[in-house]
Order: structure tokens, then sequence, then C-alpha cells
């Protein structure tokens, strides 16, 4: 969601691009004007000259529609579910179902986002949205979102009834989020669904179901929260100017720093606590080095923009720790 008043350089790129394609297309092949071409140079060359630009702006579309299903976060969820099932022990061909469900629902989600904001962000001017600036066709990226969608369905009820259906609901919501709640102050209520339902839906995925452990997907739902807030913090005046009121924007900038580190700190809570028993070494250390990055993250946002996703992504990776220590599985 990072907004700029300029137009990327991805945008103009493929503006030079197209309009090399264009005059390809209108210009017959191999009808150089006399003098133009290098002494010596054959019609190969000047075949590839032509064709050239086309093979560009194809290329160009491909990386923009890799580019539009927002790769950051599509990988980084992708990789949290294939650990998660790893450290399950659900065995390489089971984890690598789980990673592909996971994968194409995260694609479907990210390609919905940009088709369906193309216009907004391009009135916007925003940078890194190929959809809004021309690098590929809003149509396209609908398409991409579509087929993503139709393959995650399979993949994910191949997990297990339960598991794909856990699955799916929280697909469902990251849509919806898309489509409708990410202007109204239940846009925590999808980031919440779908980051709970990741440990639930591979504890179902193990053989004979078992039902997921509270803690984990309590801490699952916080940490989403606590991703909603992070990710949305650096864009809050951008978004507000688009007439998007998501919760962080109703809490303001100052708000939404503030109230940041207390999902943070209580996912992490939730999993040095939650297991029967005192406490740990590894739980009270977690706890530590997750306060460290909670209160750190939002602290440098000033400086950084992206500080407080960092620090929301490196509580997230010492929280995964833990999790994988506790178990996601009940008995």
């Amino acid at each position: 969601m990072d907004a700029t008043d300029s137009v990327s350089p991805a945008g103009a790129r493929a503006a030079e691009i197209a309009g090399a394609a264009e005059a390809a297309r209108a210009q017959p092949i191999g009808a150089v004007p006399a003098g133009a071409g290098r002494a010596g140079a054959g019609p190969t060359n000047a075949g590839r000259a032509d064709a050239d630009p086309a093979g560009a702006w194809r290329r160009g579309r491909v990386v923009g529609l890799a580019l539009a299903c927002h790769p950051g976060p599509a990988l980084a969820v992708t990789a949290l579910g294939c650990a998660l099932a790893l450290g399950s022990g659900l065995g390489a061909p089971r984890s690598a179902l789980v990673t592909a469900a996971v994968l194409t629902g995260q694609l479907s989600v990210g390609w919905c986002n940009d088709a369906y904001d193309a216009r907004r962000d391009a009135d916007a001017g925003r940078r890194g949205k190929p959809a809004a600036d021309g690098t590929v066709e809003a149509r396209a990226v609908w398409a991409a979102a579509t087929v993503a969608l139709a393959l995650c369905v399979p993949l994910s009820l191949a997990c297990g009834a339960l598991a794909g259906a856990v699955h799916l609901a929280a697909v469902a919501a990251a849509w919806l989020y898309n489509l409708r709640l990410k202007a109204t102050t239940l846009s925590w209520l999808p980031y919440m669904a779908g980051f709970g339902a990741l440990p639930a839906a591979v504890a179902l995925s193990l053989p004979g179901g078992p039902w997921p452990r509270w803690w984990t997907v309590t801490a699952g739902a916080l940490l989403g929260f606590a991703a909603h807030l992070a990710d949305t913090l650096p864009d809050i005046a951008a978004d507000r100017a688009a007439g998007i009121r998501g919760l962080p924007h109703r809490l303001g900038a100052r708000g939404t720093r503030l109230l940041l580190p207390a999902p943070l700190l209580g996912a992490t809570a939730v999993l040095a606590f939650g297991p029967p028993g005192p406490v740990d070494a590894g739980g009270a250390a977690a706890l530590v080095l997750a306060g460290a990055a909670a209160l750190a993250g939002p602290a440098l946002g000033r400086r950084w923009r992206k500080a407080a996703l960092a620090g929301a992504v490196a509580v997230a990776a010492v929280d995964l720790a833990l999790l994988l220590a506790r178990g996601v599985a009940g008995a």
C-alpha cells in the first residue's frame, strides 16, 4: 500500500515498451529506411530488432503479474505454513500439499487486492502497483486470481475435509477484506481469522485430524491483528485520502503505533503461558526478545516507515520457534 505523488518507473518503462511494440506492429518486417542500419547488418539482425520490443513487452507483463501478487507477504505466509507443517511431523509429501494450498490461496488474495484497487491506486499515483501503472492489465490480474483460487480449492480439500474447510474459510475472509471490509471498522477481522486458521488447518491435516491447541490458534489470531496494524501504519494518511476507513485509519498513526505492541506481546505471552506447567527458559527468552522487537518497531517508525512491520516479523519469527517447540496439535 505504498503511496507517493509520482508515477512508478515500472509504469513509465511499460509505456515505452508498449509504444515500441505498437511501432513494430505498424511497420512491415524488414522495412528499414535506407542508411538506417549499420553497414553489413543483414536481414537477421533487422528481424531481431523488430521482434525485441514485443518480446520485452511480454516479459514486462509477466514480471508485472508476478509483482501484482504481493510476493513478499505471499511468500512469508507460505513459508510460515510450510514451517508449521514440517515442524508438526506431517512429512515431506503432505507438507508440500499444505504449502501448495497456502501458496495458491495467498496468490489469489494478492492478485485480487491489486486488481480490485487498480483504479484507486492509479488515481493516487501509487508506486509498485502493476495493475495500476499499466504494466499489466487489471483483467489479466483478475484472471490470475481466479485461476489461483480455483487451484486452491482442491489442494485445500486434499489436506482433509475439515482442514480444507478451515483454510478455504480463511481465504474467503481475505477476499472479503479486499472487496469490502478493508474500509470498515472490521478490517482487522480477516487478518485474525486467517492467521488463526493457519495452525488450525495444519493440525487438522495430521493423521487422525487432531484438534489444534487453543493457544496456537489464539497466538496466530493475535499475530494477525498485529500484522494488520503494522502493514497499514506507513500508509494511513494516503489511505485516508483515498477514502479508506479501516480500524487503523480511525485510530490514526499515533494510536496505531501505541496499540501495536499489545497484540505482539500478547501472542508471545499466550505461547509462553498457555501450555500446562511453569514457563521454561525458552518461553522466558521468547518474551524478552519479542518485547524488545515489539517496542522497537513502532518507536523507530518515524525514521524508517517499515520499522513497525519489521518488528512484527521479528516477533512472528520468535513465536514460530516457540510454537514449533510447543506443538500445534492436541493429544
